[in-house]
């Protein structure tokens, strides 16, 4: 599910089914039907698998693709520099490029990571309602140091259930960032001074995203849909907030289910 964000701060998503894209602004209050037809296939050799390995992946490919090794989710592990990184181009490519370090309020305050081409996607993926970019580096590992820093004061956590069910309280996310620049100042220097003060630059004059969602209402309890335990999933869309459908039956994390062979009905 593909998501952008509008000039007047709306998220918009459309979903991808084969090779059309279903604008999903339109089946809000519809009726949807989901059936999951037992195949589930390889996001990178297209392979048909059993089971889906590190988000959307074959096993094979999860043991030999470097998205999938342990440094992409702790990136402050990189091997990279020790020449033992699994696919060195797709490292080059990816991982040694511009990073942003950010504040997002989600289920709350949160610190996070992500290239700068993926903004604001990456924010819309986590359900952010405000955003704020806070330091501009130029590697993914430093991005994951940066992050280390900033995690002993801000949770890199966002509660899925909580985000689920209810707008988050605004935050003065400006004034939290000059909080934590001041209260790691010194952690961060030493950062600036193993890379360059110019490889870990500081942003004080960023201005906050707000993103509003199409949610027509919230659930009172969050249930957990999924297509490992039912071939088939149905309700009333009444909304989309990160990655999730919110059906009046239950929401369900289409990101998870990546791969899987899933045929959408929906009334006209």
């Amino acid at each position: 599910m593909s998501a952008v964000l509008a000039d007047d701060g709306k998220a918009s998503y459309q979903m991808l089914l084969g090779e059309h894209r279903v604008d999903m602004a339109a089946l809000m209050g519809k009726h949807l039907r989901f059936e999951y037809v037992g195949e589930i296939f390889c996001q990178h050799c297209q392979r048909r698998t059993k089971k889906s390995f590190s988000g959307g992946f074959c096993f094979p490919c999860s043991q030999k693709l470097a998205q999938c090794d342990l440094c992409f989710m702790k990136p402050e592990t990189c091997h990279f520099e020790q020449g033992t990184c699994r696919e060195p181009d797709w490292g080059q490519a990816v991982c040694m490029q511009p990073h942003v370090v950010y504040l997002a309020n989600s289920s709350g305050l949160k610190v996070g990571i992500t290239r700068t081409g993926q903004i604001p996607t990456r924010w819309i993926d986590q359900g952010a309602t405000q955003a704020l970019p806070i330091f501009m580096v130029q590697s993914r590992q430093q991005s994951g140091l940066v992050e280390t820093v900033y995690k002993q004061h801000v949770s890199d956590r966002t509660d899925w259930r909580k985000m689920l069910k209810a707008q988050a309280e605004p935050l003065d996310l400006a004034g939290l960032r000059d909080q934590l620049f001041a209260e790691t100042l010194h952690e961060i220097k030493a950062l600036q001074e193993r890379f360059g003060e110019q490889s870990i630059k500081a942003l004080k004059a960023e201005t906050v995203t707000e993103i509003v969602y199409p949610v027509l209402q919230y659930p009172d309890k969050v249930k957990s849909l999924s297509f490992d335990k039912t071939n088939q999933l149905e309700g009333e869309l009444l909304g989309i907030k990160g990655q999730y459908l919110i059906l009046d039956t239950g929401v369900i994390n289409i990101r998870k289910f990546t791969g899987y062979h899933v045929k959408m009905e929906f009334a006209a």
